[in-house]
């Protein structure tokens, strides 16, 4: 079921994307060469915590995984796509991180996701990152009343084939607001004119997920959680929590 959100609900989801932006913020600045996953776990934690909110990842278990997830962030690591688990893995110079991290205050939900170089920049990285954030500009510039889900996810899936990146099958974003994940999903590529339609007050979770080799395909690590490239290219997770309304698209988890 699709829940369409009044002005107040909006402005308390906001108050939980400050949240979100606070402890992506909090993790960047942490994320140094030598710095272990489980670290900026650690860093998260706090954030959360002296904002009196709590994590929707932790213990979250969904119908494909081995085990609930045991932490507040995913840390995906270079061809590590999304959901990867912290671990005592200790950062290295050149790394490409991408951290996602959700919070619930008063009953509503943020999500929102950041990819950045470790250390020493790679061009191709940089690259990377530059067309997954202009696809989700793109996407969030086309969540507007009288478009369609298939609007966003051509707005985003244009841009990805623009850059010759691939884009990870059925992974996507979602409809957001009491609970982490609420209808309806919201493809990384599509067909415009088609889908749900987008109504003020319709939250989104908009999440542009692409692959430097171009290819689409993506594996499940042993882990049972983690995404991995399929050809081991390194990717990028960009996210924002967005919503529809009258005025145009508010994003809900800026700083």
């Amino acid at each position: 079921m699709v829940e369409i959100k009044t002005a107040e609900a909006l402005d308390a989801m906001r108050e939980a994307g400050r949240v979100v932006a606070r402890a992506l913020a909090a993790v960047r600045e942490a994320a140094e060469v030598g710095v272990a996953l489980v670290e900026l776990d650690a860093v998260a934690r706090t954030v959360l915590a002296d904002a009196g909110a709590t994590s929707p990842f932790l213990g979250y278990r969904p119908a494909f995984a081995p085990v609930p997830f045991p932490a507040v962030i995913c840390a995906s690591v270079n061809d590590a796509v999304v959901h990867g688990i912290p671990t005592p893995y200790r950062l290295r110079d050149g790394d490409l991180l991408s951290i996602d991290c959700g919070a619930e205050l008063d009953g509503w939900t943020g999500d929102a996701a950041i990819t950045f170089p470790v250390g020493t920049p790679r061009p191709g990285d940089l690259a990377l990152i530059d067309a997954t954030r202009r696809a989700l500009d793109a996407g969030i510039a086309a969540a507007v009343p009288g478009n369609r889900v298939g609007d966003i996810a051509h707005a985003i899936g244009g841009v990805a084939r623009e850059a010759g990146l691939g884009v990870p099958a059925d992974l996507g974003g979602h409809g957001i607001g009491r609970r982490m994940h609420e209808d309806p999903h919201v493809p990384n590529r599509g067909r415009p004119g088609r889908g749900f339609p987008l109504r003020p007050g319709l939250c989104l979770a908009l999440e542009p997920m692409f692959l430097a080799g171009g290819r689409d395909g993506y594996r499940t690590g042993a882990d049972g959680w983690t995404l991995f490239s399929g050809d081991g290219s390194r990717a990028a997770h960009i996210e924002h929590t967005v919503a529809v309304t009258e005025d145009g698209p508010r994003v809900l988890t800026l700083p």
